[in-house]
């Protein structure tokens, strides 16, 4: 079930646009994105599709496709702080998560950052 009030047709024609063995994970974290956000509007914003609580808010979640790895931007850092138990292997930055590979996506890890994110409130790091 989608909870974003609607999904935006840009990010569509960025997902179209992806090839490669990452394409499919980038699909899932927009999925797991529409169905988690509830009350987030989609959009991009610097290249790349992104989730705000409304259009004048600031960017709290944000995925893109690079050269060498699948990129989840989580803005927040007290959810990044609350997960590091759980992103072991990966690649990780300040309030990013790097795929290198699909099969790195962990659902649930995911769901539990989004579904933190959304009951978060205050600023964005």
């Amino acid at each position: 079930m989608l909870r974003v009030p609607a999904p935006d047709p840009a990010v569509d024609a960025y997902l179209d646009g992806l090839g490669g063995p990452r394409a499919d994970a980038a699909r899932t974290l927009r999925r797991l994105c529409l169905e988690e956000l509830d009350g987030f509007t989609e959009g991009m914003a610097y290249g790349m599709p992104g989730y705000r609580r409304g259009p004048e808010a600031d960017g709290e979640i944000a995925f893109a496709d690079q050269k060498q790895h699948l990129s989840f931007y989580v803005l927040r850092t007290d959810v990044m702080a609350a997960h590091l138990d759980r992103l072991g292997g990966l690649g990780l930055g300040k309030g990013c998560v790097r795929y290198r590979r699909a099969d790195q996506l962990d659902e649930d890890v995911i769901r539990s950052i989004l579904r933190m994110t959304a009951a978060t409130s205050g600023a964005v790091c």
